[in-house]
């Protein structure tokens, strides 16, 4: 498999540390705020990785954490009056529930900020022992970013680099303007410390990917502690090369043996921020779209692109995901084993830094092909073993990009309430009775009333079925 590495600039062969395993950390959200596109594209992205990597026969074991202690989430707490507890577990909850919309497998650990302190605190306190940490009179902790000989490795933007900030550039008492904070001492009122060797406080943003790292993936033996560390491309500077910082100086190995990073998303040409008061969370969408429509739009552009939402875009390729459906309606209940040309001309394309476009060809034009297998084929036999064929790459796309996975008759009644599936029972009973009457005026109204409202009638040897069409 080839990867695009951050650090190297350039696409690499990926040799796991270990043979055939694979351990993947993914930076999560800061729980202060409904997920928005963003977070769903970064999930969408790395669930893609593992869920390719697995069917290229890795075993991978993902982590991804929450941020649930920050300066965002304190000020959030204080404006509705919630505790920090209660604040952050209601966020989790909802970015659970819109990633389990979106059909995003959950990763093997998601490790909680402020159940890591201690972890956090055993790396600062290394830092400090070794010289590359210092204290403030105030009790704040930085790390010196000039001791670090490697820092800007993974931006390539160095120590000497003018437009290298972090993020804290208040304290008058940080030696280099590229420093950046391991502890923050407790402020007083409005503040939230926690006791601990270091002094009452709370940890900075960047060690707790560290400490995080470290208690739950890290290899304690080799030269990188993971394989792949993941993240949005705001991440890269400065957030990842901190953490890669800190981690060398501390424990003397790399973070990560390779840096994925997946592009923004913008909205009307913006890159979505809520500083510019254009984020859209993907509850508002999942309100209009259901989450496997939305992942199929989110998917198609490849991780490393800026995605430029927009809604008629993401209408178009709800087709591709309707081709799907239809085929998958067409061969019916059928079981049957996968094609491997065509596993193997999927995996080549995703196993190529994760191709989407180049996968997404090989997809339709499977759909394509097998459409016309069934529309020559009139042999009994044969046709059924076509159809097991079939349903055996449909279930091969589920495993891999995590879509197809509805029945088709549930697809294609998307976004209809159960009061109304009701109604249109009704009005297909009453056209059942028209049609044995032989007010065939009655049973054609009753189609062309239902068509205007968006609902197609299909006449089967089994029955009356219906579809939205729009």
């Amino acid at each position: 498999m080839k990867i695009y590495d951050t650090r190297e600039k350039q696409k690499v062969d990926f040799i796991p540390i270990t043979p055939n395993a694979v351990r993947i950390y993914v930076c999560g959200p800061t729980v202060y705020d409904d997920a928005h596109l963003g977070h769903a594209r970064s999930s969408i992205v790395f669930d893609l990785l593992a869920r390719t990597l697995e069917l290229l026969g890795y075993q991978v074991t993902c982590v991804k954490n929450f941020t649930d202690i920050d300066d965002k989430i304190i000020k959030k707490a204080h404006q509705t009056q919630m505790s920090i507890q209660a604040l952050s577990a209601h966020y989790i909850e909802s970015y659970l529930a819109d990633m389990q919309a979106l059909l995003v497998h959950r990763p093997h650990a998601e490790p909680k900020a402020t159940e890591n302190i201690p972890a956090m605190v055993a790396i600062i306190t290394k830092l400090l022992e070794k010289g590359f940490a210092y204290k403030t009179s105030q009790g704040d902790i930085y790390l010196d970013t000039t001791k670090d000989k490697s820092y800007g490795t993974i931006s390539h933007r160095g120590s000497d680099d003018e437009g290298s900030i972090s993020r804290v550039q208040e304290n008058e008492e940080k030696r280099n303007e590229k420093d950046f904070v391991l502890w923050k001492a407790y402020k007083g009122d409005g503040d939230i410390g926690y006791e601990s060797p270091l002094g009452l406080g709370r940890p900075g943003w960047h060690i707790e990917c560290s400490a995080m790292i470290e208690k739950n993936l890290a290899y304690t033996d080799k030269p990188y502690q993971i394989d792949i560390h993941g993240g949005g491309a705001d991440l890269i500077f400065p957030h990842h090369e901190n953490e890669a910082s800190q981690t060398r100086c501390a424990m003397g190995q790399e973070i990560a043996k390779y840096w994925m990073h997946n592009g923004f998303v913008n909205i009307d040409g913006e890159k979505m921020s809520k500083s510019l008061g254009n984020s859209f969370f993907v509850k508002d969408a999942l309100r209009a779209y259901d989450g496997e429509i939305l992942r199929n739009y989110l998917l198609g552009t490849h991780y490393r692109a800026i995605l430029h939402f927009n809604e008629a875009d993401l209408l178009v390729s709800k087709k591709r995901l309707d081709k799907l459906y239809r085929l998958k309606k067409r061969v019916g209940d059928s079981t049957g084993t996968p094609e491997a040309s065509f596993c193997a001309a999927m995996l080549e394309a995703m196993g190529d830094d994760l191709n989407i476009s180049k996968a997404l060809s090989v997809l339709e034009e499977m759909i394509s092909h097998c459409n016309e297998r069934l529309d020559k084929t009139k042999d009994k036999s044969a046709l059924k073993a076509i159809k097991e064929s079939i349903k055996g790459n449909l279930d091969f796309i589920e495993q891999l990009l995590g879509i197809g996975g509805k029945e088709a008759s549930a697809y294609f009644q998307l976004g209809v309430s159960q009061e109304q599936k009701a109604w249109i029972e009704s009005q297909i009973l009453q056209r059942t009775q028209a049609k044995q009457n032989k007010d065939f005026a009655r049973s054609d109204a009753i189609r062309e009333e239902l068509m205007d409202i968006g609902i197609a009638l299909m006449d089967t040897p089994s029955g009356c079925v219906w579809e939205k069409i729009n």
